[in-house]
């Protein structure tokens, strides 16, 4: 489990890229380079970091199920995820 404070940073990067959205998109289209030096640095989505919805692991995610691989091993098993079954040859 990842570290609470690191799960609310993301949450609110998130929030921020969302409200920053439109005027980010405005001041490229213009090339208003200095504008967007003067947003915050969070509200750009390169800062974003792809963690897992169960427990905020940013290794090893995957993006399809939004999980990381440990976690969609265990849901697999379980048969939670449907059309996933475990392989065998």
């Amino acid at each position: 489990m990842a570290k609470k404070s690191s799960i609310a940073r993301d949450l609110k990067r998130k929030r921020m890229i969302l409200k920053y959205a439109a005027k980010r998109k405005e001041l490229k289209s213009v090339g208003d380079l200095e504008g967007l030096h003067r947003l915050p640095r969070n509200s750009s989505p390169t800062r974003l970091k792809n963690r897992c919805t169960e427990t905020g692991r940013p290794r090893g995610y995957m993006r399809q199920f939004g999980l990381s691989r440990i976690s969609f091993r265990e849901h697999a098993s379980k048969g939670e995820i449907p059309g996933i079954t475990k392989s065998s040859w």
